[in-house]
């Protein structure tokens, strides 16, 4: 083998072991992100929750428990969806205009609110 091989070979160990650990890696930097944010404000009582919530993912994260948890949301903003249709047609057959306008922009968000979930790897 030449050296070009060797070293994609190894590329691509390097990758999919940084692949597979990757969720519960990114949750871990995003709250340690998040409390470099709490520092800078000196906010003691998040940095207290957020070094909590940090054990909590080092000593209890796995992928398969991430993406459970990311399909449970997905499917509570379905939910989520299915009523504000139903608030929607509620308001239409009662004809208030307010009302109407009001609904229609709530399940706006909900759907970009799924669309958001979806869209993440998890």
């Amino acid at each position: 083998m030449n050296t070009r091989t060797v070293l994609a070979i190894a590329l691509l160990s390097l990758t999919s072991a940084a692949h597979a650990n990757s969720l519960c890696s990114e949750k871990e930097q995003d709250i340690q992100r998040e409390i470099g944010y709490a520092e800078k404000h000196q906010n003691k009582s998040r940095v207290d929750g957020l070094n909590k919530a940090l054990k909590e993912v080092r000593a209890n994260c796995t992928d398969s428990s991430l993406r459970a948890a990311h399909q449970k949301k997905i499917n509570e903003q379905k939910a989520e969806i299915t009523e504000r249709k139903a608030d929607l047609k509620e308001a239409r057959e009662k004809g208030d205009a307010e009302k109407i306008t009001k609904r229609e922009q709530k399940l706006s968000e909900a759907e970009h609110e799924l669309k958001v979930l979806q869209a993440r790897d998890y």
